[in-house]
């Protein structure tokens, strides 16, 4: 659902520790009572039709491949959450031509002409999917064992939030059953470019279109380049499967 309006507080006795977290960092991101945006702690699931999904998915697979991207700068979408695919895919259609963000994308041009339908479709094609190993060439040792500290711990001196939290123990998103973690996707084994670079974005406040958005911001403002490399080291190391 589209919410253009800035979202009522949810009570905090109503909230987990990650619940909590996820509305400190909104509230302490000044753009989020700015920008239009998406509100995605209370979506209704994500249905769609596998089989058309897949017949209209042949010119996705030119960069995001089957089960695997044909490179390291594509994020993997096989196994991917459906209601992150999907919700994705709205933020490229509906963002305004002027976003320092989404106006730079190849997916811009991709989804001009994408219906709802399309893609409901596509999300779940692409999560129906069993992600595969890719080319990857494994980080140090000694970056991957600091960024799965940092993953499942965070770094309270710094700031620095477990990403668990929201993406489960296991990259794989969390079992929680509720709208407000649907959009969280999972992380395991995303090739390392592509979590620099979207960590990196985040840093500098773009995207800033969702309700997701705010909070990477807050969490990424907490990480420098060395931190950032490091988690996405250990997150490319992992052997990819589906979300949960």
């Amino acid at each position: 659902m589209l919410n253009l309006r800035r979202p009522s507080m949810t009570p905090m006795s109503m909230l987990g520790a990650a619940g909590l977290a996820a509305v400190l960092l909104l509230l302490a991101n000044p753009g989020a009572s700015e920008s239009r945006y998406i509100d995605l702690r209370r979506i209704e699931p994500i249905h769609g039709d596998v089989a058309a999904g897949a017949r209209k998915a042949t010119v996705c697979h030119a960069c995001h491949g089957v089960g695997a991207p044909v490179a390291p700068t594509f994020p993997r979408l096989a196994g991917q959450r459906p209601d992150y695919l999907y919700h994705r895919l709205v933020s490229f259609k509906t963002a305004g031509p002027k976003d320092p963000y989404y106006s730079q994308s190849p997916m811009r041009s991709q989804v001009t002409n994408l219906t709802d339908a399309d893609m409901r479709d596509l999300a779940v094609y692409f999560a129906a999917q069993t992600p595969t190993a890719g080319n990857v060439v494994p980080a140090p040792a000694a970056t991957a064992g600091e960024g799965e500290a940092l993953y499942l711990a965070g770094d309270p001196a710094r700031g620095i939030p477990p990403c668990q939290g929201c993406h489960g123990a296991d990259a794989r998103g969390t079992s929680i059953a509720t709208a407000q973690y649907a959009a969280y996707p999972s992380l395991r084994g995303q090739y390392s470019m592509y979590v620099v670079a979207r960590l990196t974005n985040f840093h500098k406040n773009l995207p800033h279109d969702t309700t997701n958005d705010f909070i990477m911001g807050g969490v990424a403002a907490t990480l420098d380049d060395e931190s950032i490399r490091a988690i996405a080291a250990w997150l490319s190391s992992l052997t990819p499967a589906r979300s949960l």
